[in-house]
């Protein structure tokens, strides 16, 4: 039986994030839905430090909560100062994106009086209401597996876009980044994107990134930025030296948000199957997807201008974090396959 708490008085409201930049993406349609179902509400969300990014430019959201896990919120004495912190925002409603026992556990603790979430992982005595899970969602887009516990709260869900704002700041970094970088070739900018989170399961081989960029700077006189965080650095070099004179490293030389606006900058982005392959989708950016260990029905780019490159093999998708058979997913992608792609986009 649907709950419906459309018909509550909510002036204060938290919406707990996902934990992933990607997860985290994928919930916009959820924070815009409940904007406009609660029009007058202050919204807070509730999230981990490296995905505030995500949010702090929604124009739906009304402030932004760090769940700062590493000090203040740290687990033992930092839970309970997590829980004293939601507890005197005065919260009416909280909606949980994360499934975690721990989400319901801080919402109940805190006493917020309406507590939406999907009825898994032994909370449904924390929750009020609690969604129960449909099997189906699990076989569909996480889009709509976010979306699916409004629709089970009787709330209206307004869309599936995805939404990703750029601050000023970080449009003006990009401008200034991208001028020089420009101005010195044909003015295309292809971005990479060679890491992904976890292991290498979801991984396209290092030299055949290095090999895209080496023909795709000599067809188009491209100038080609490489994307990662800090724990991708080691890698983006080996890339760049494999690709001597094509590309530049950025990886672990931006914020987040500084590599939204540079992405939103770019002709073509590049990707495994990772947070900034949804960030590209979210910008509408023409971008090529290579898929791997992960499911495409899931967590593929949900963007008109994606596309995704996969060869199925038997084991895929086995969503494991390393491979432990031969790699056959990556390995039959091939460089021709992901270079005539990137032609065919490029020359569109």
């Amino acid at each position: 039986m649907k709950k419906n708490i459309s018909n509550q008085i909510c002036r204060r409201i938290l919406i707990r994030a996902a934990n992933w930049v990607g997860d985290a993406i994928m919930t916009t349609p959820v924070i815009r839905a409940v904007r406009k179902n609660f029009m007058d509400a202050h919204i807070t969300v509730l999230a981990k430090p490296w995905v505030i990014s995500v949010y702090e430019n929604n124009p739906y959201v009304d402030d932004v909560m760090v769940y700062d896990a590493a000090d203040r919120h740290k687990m033992g004495a930092g839970t309970l100062r997590l829980v004293s912190d939601i507890r005197q925002r005065q919260f009416d409603l909280a909606i949980l994106m994360q499934n975690a026992f721990e989400a319901a556990l801080l919402v109940f603790l805190a006493r917020v009086p309406v507590r939406v979430g999907y009825n898994t992982d032994a909370r449904t005595w924390l929750l009020k209401p609690a969604i129960p899970l449909d099997p189906a969602l699990k076989k569909t887009h996480l889009i709509d597996y976010y979306l699916g516990i409004l629709t089970g709260a009787g709330l209206a869900t307004h869309g599936r876009d995805m939404d990703l704002y750029l601050s000023p700041a970080d449009r003006d970094d990009a401008d200034h980044q991208l001028f020089n970088l420009k101005k010195n070739g044909s003015g295309r900018v292809v971005g990479i994107n060679p890491g992904a989170t976890g292991g290498t399961a979801k991984r396209w081989f290092p030299d055949r990134y290095a090999a895209l960029c080496r023909r795709l700077a000599k067809t188009y006189d491209t100038r080609i930025l490489i994307f990662g965080g800090p724990k991708d650095r080691a890698l983006g070099e080996q890339i760049r030296a494999m690709a001597p004179g094509c590309c530049v490293n950025l990886a672990g030389e931006t914020t987040l948000g500084q590599a939204f606006a540079l992405i939103h900058q770019c002709d073509l982005f590049v990707t495994n199957d990772s947070g900034l392959m949804h960030a590209a989708a979210a910008l509408n950016i023409s971008q090529v997807a290579i898929i791997g260990s992960t499911d495409p029905k899931a967590t593929s780019p949900d963007s008109p201008a994606s596309t995704i490159i996969r060869v199925p093999v038997p084991c895929a998708p086995c969503l494991k974090d390393d491979c432990p058979t031969d790699h056959a997913c990556m390995d039959r992608i091939t460089e021709d396959m992901v270079f005539d792609t990137c032609c065919r986009i490029l020359d569109s």
